[in-house]
């Protein structure tokens, strides 16, 4: 890659007010004390810049419980081989490396941007369905919104991601905001996708030629590999889960996280999910099917309710009594600012600013919940302070029986400045900062120097209550 290719869409779009409220944010007070206006304003710009293109590498977590690191990695060199059959046979195979620090993870590289020509027939995708192929996905059906009026299947097309959701289901075609995400072949007529009596269902579209190229995993070895981002399966490490261990995972959806926690502990113990939507509990223990895990159960259950003083007949499910747990793991619904890539957000700043109320109540629950001597990890996949830091201060303040722990592994860089929190508090979290290396595009650097840094935007704070 090189570094004049590497902003090739526009900056994220949000709302003026929540860029300003953001702004605010990376050049607080103790920020600019620290590095100075001109490197503050620059790390925003490049926070801004980074968040609407994907990170440069795919992180795969491999089912060590179930094999070795090593045959996942073969197997998958051998399914991601047969994928290219169908292209064109000087392409050179993927690489796909072990992270030098964590044991479960198989890194790939993303290839691009790539110089791709645009055709003149233009399919047009929601935002949501355009992330994901820059991430590597085909196009599926439900995602399509509009199409070219005489598409049939085996027509190429170019696709374009609608930044805003402004496109009509069913145009022929879009003026709006768009930006193109690569080339494909249609694998259905327009009559099949819009003229249905049933909503279509099934890959719309196969990416040959996509700007960011990255393999697709759909259907590739689900009980072997799970596509998660590399932050995320940084979280079940710094939880550190042990065999026999009773853990709370208490906003779990989709699962990823619960199924690894099981597969660290080996299966054995017993590990509980919770989620408010019925839908997204049968998908974690899908989820848990898939990957032969049979410690976990899965409740669907307000978490801010989930402790309870009065013991409840039924003995499995929640509400819990105090201290029911060695664990908890309370990965919290938060504003995804750090998600990527992410080109347009049509949040408003009261949306982002409802969060941190939510986050306490379940802050609250989850310290009730933890025996004493039991670890707390709390994690974000956003970038702002009220959210990240400026909880842990808060927490810190208000349970004086929590005190701040190192984290293994620490790949990110350390707390932002700006949470009124020491210098040694700032060292023991771990932020995810895109920002910091983007455009150094070293090429030299290796695979997982890269994969560390140019990770979505994420928090990780772990504490022990004494």
């Amino acid at each position: 890659m090189h570094s004049g290719e590497m902003s090739v869409f526009p900056k994220i779009s949000l709302k003026p007010e929540v860029t300003g409220y953001l702004r605010n944010v990376f050049l607080n007070k103790e920020v600019l004390a620290a590095v100075g206006p001109q490197e503050a304003e620059s790390r925003f710009q490049k926070l801004l810049a980074c968040l609407s293109h994907p990170p440069s590498s795919t992180c795969v977590r491999a089912s060590t419980h179930l094999a070795p690191l090593e045959d996942i990695r073969l197997s998958l060199e051998e399914e991601l081989k047969k994928q290219k059959c169908g292209s064109s046979a000087e392409e050179p195979s993927v690489q796909i490396a072990p992270h030098p620090r964590i044991t479960d993870v198989l890194l790939l590289p993303v290839d691009g941007p790539r110089a791709v020509e645009r055709l003149s027939s233009e399919l047009v995708v929601d935002a949501q369905c355009g992330s994901a192929v820059l991430r590597g996905a085909h196009v599926f059906a439900p995602g399509i919104v509009a199409s070219p009026k005489y598409m049939k299947a085996g027509d190429m097309v170019s696709v374009f991601s609608d930044l805003e959701g402004r496109c009509t289901r069913g145009a022929t075609r879009f003026q709006g905001n768009k930006v193109f995400v690569g080339n494909g072949v249609a694998e259905m007529d327009r009559s099949a996708i819009f003229v249905t009596e049933t909503p279509a269902r099934g890959v719309g579209v196969r990416m040959v030629d996509p700007l960011y190229k990255s393999p697709s995993f759909d259907g590739v070895l689900p009980s072997m590999v799970f596509l998660q981002n590399l932050p995320s399966v940084v979280v079940g490490h710094v939880l550190a889960p042990q065999p026999g261990e009773r853990i709370l995972d208490m906003c779990a959806a989709p699962g990823g996280k619960t199924c690894h926690i099981a597969a660290l502990m080996g299966d054995k113990g017993e590990v509980v999910a919770l989620d408010r939507i019925r839908n997204k509990i049968d998908r974690i223990r899908q989820n848990a099917q898939t990957l032969s895990l049979q410690s976990i159960k899965a409740f669907r259950f307000n978490s801010t309710q989930a402790v309870s003083d009065e013991p409840t007949q039924e003995a499995e499910g929640p509400p819990f009594p105090p201290e029911s747990f060695d664990r908890v793991l309370l990965d919290a619904p938060c504003s995804g600012l750090g998600q990527r890539p992410n080109m347009a957000s049509t949040w408003s700043l009261k949306e982002i600013c409802s969060y941190p109320p939510l986050q306490r109540k379940l802050f609250q629950a989850a310290v009730r919940l933890l025996k004493k001597g039991g670890v707390l990890v709390y994690s974000t996949c956003t970038v702002t302070l009220s959210e990240n830091e400026e909880q842990v201060a808060w927490a810190l303040s208000t349970f004086p029986c929590l005190s701040l722990q190192p984290q293994e592994p620490h790949i990110g860089s350390e707390g932002m400045l700006g949470a009124g929190l020491s210098p040694e508090q700032l060292r023991l979290l771990q932020r995810f900062s895109p920002e910091l290396s983007w455009e150094q595009t070293d090429t030299a650097a290796s695979l997982a120097r890269r994969a560390d840094t140019d990770t979505i935007g994420f928090f990780i704070a772990k504490f022990l209550k004494t």
